[in-house]
């Protein structure tokens, strides 16, 4: 039996790039080596494309801040155009005409429907949503507005921009704070809570800003909701379904799911799975989970993550994964291991649903 080639991609140009070393090496151990041979491809934080070595990847686990790609060759020339015989056109002959990428990268530059456009560019199957998929779950302004138009429910926002910011920072300020203390301060296309703050006081409002604004050009100024944390997993491509919703209980310090209490403190937050919900509700998280990744234009994968309020019983969407972690204490897998498919069956069928989506896009007519 010939096995699939899976290039593993981790690491990248973005603030959780350790992160990302974590997730690949659960991606790599749940691997079906009867049907998959794995090829590891570490991207450095300066972009360059290099082959890296099993123990690295086996030994990334713990604090991510401890964490480095150690490169066993020399930098690969990234892969773009197919040629006749259908490989990519590199030295190295990095990627095949039937290679499987798996992209397990966190944020900027690997999330964001770069990375899946380049892979478009090739003819290359890889696992998640597409281009535009991903790009709109990455900008957690757009994605708003698109579930907004769609009658989801989403927390009040207002946008602030570098450019607004810089240009008349009084009048920024101003339409920031239309919003009741407390708020949240949130790059717009960032994760892992990178660049997040609760700010509780008109003081902390225009360092959260500045905070955020060095990881994008636009930032959210969310309502703070006073909500338990629900999340659900989401799995395929045109008849996706949901997994056991999860609720996430967090006693860090931070006050809210941050970095540190997500990736550096050991007890900083509490996963329930499933969930303690009545019977209609976690359906109803189910359903909307499924409506929100269609609304998205969502493929493969995805986390979607709900505020539940405790008063009025709304439930909020708050935004969506499109790359969830797959660390040791990432939910995405956590919650479809509570729903009876194991990481290995997970990660096969992640891989199985990216080759049919090649499968459907090379029967389209690309000429009159």
């Amino acid at each position: 039996m010939n096995k699939t080639r899976v290039i593993l991609l981790f690491g990248g140009r973005s603030a959780e790039h350790e992160v990302s070393l974590l997730s690949a090496r659960n991606v790599f151990v749940a691997l079906d080596r009867d049907r998959f041979e794995p090829v590891l491809i570490g991207i450095d934080k300066q972009g360059r494309w290099r082959p890296e070595a099993e123990p690295t990847l086996l030994g990334a686990t713990g604090d991510p801040r401890t964490l480095s790609l150690k490169a066993v060759g020399r930098a690969l020339e990234v892969p773009v155009y197919p040629d006749s015989g259908g490989a990519v056109t590199t030295p190295r002959a990095l990627l095949r005409h039937d290679d499987v990428v798996f992209p397990v990268l966190h944020g900027t530059y690997g999330e964001d429907g770069t990375v899946q456009g380049l892979l478009e560019l090739a003819d290359i199957a890889y696992v998640g949503p597409g281009t535009l998929g991903s790009a709109i779950g990455m900008d957690k302004d757009v994605a708003k507005r698109l579930l907004a138009q769609d009658g989801i429910l989403v927390v009040p926002w207002r946008l602030v921009t570098a450019r607004a910011f810089a240009h008349d920072r009084a009048a920024t300020m101003a339409q920031a704070a239309e919003l009741s203390l407390p708020v949240f301060v949130k790059p717009a296309n960032a994760g892992s809570s990178v660049g997040v703050s609760k700010v509780t006081s008109a003081v902390e409002l225009e360092p959260a800003l500045r905070a955020a604004l060095g990881f994008d050009s636009k930032v959210l100024v969310e309502a703070a909701v006073n909500a338990r944390e629900i999340e659900c997993a989401v799995l395929g491509n045109d008849e996706p379904q949901a997994s056991v919703p999860a609720e996430i209980i967090v006693h860090h310090k931070d006050g809210f799911y941050s970095y540190d209490a997500k990736y550096v403190d050991a007890d900083g937050a509490d996963a329930k799975i499933p969930a303690s919900l009545p019977p209609e509700l976690t359906e109803r998280v189910r359903k909307l989970a499924v409506e929100t990744f269609r609304c998205l234009e969502l493929a493969g994968m995805a986390r979607v993550d709900f505020f539940l309020d405790r008063q009025s019983g709304a439930l909020y969407v708050n935004e969506v994964n499109t790359i969830p972690g797959f660390t040791a204490i990432s939910m995405y897998p956590k919650m479809w291991e509570a729903s009876g498919v194991s990481q290995k069956q997970l990660v096969s069928r992640l891989i199985d649903l990216a080759i049919e989506r090649r499968a459907d896009r090379r029967k389209l007519k690309t000429q009159i």
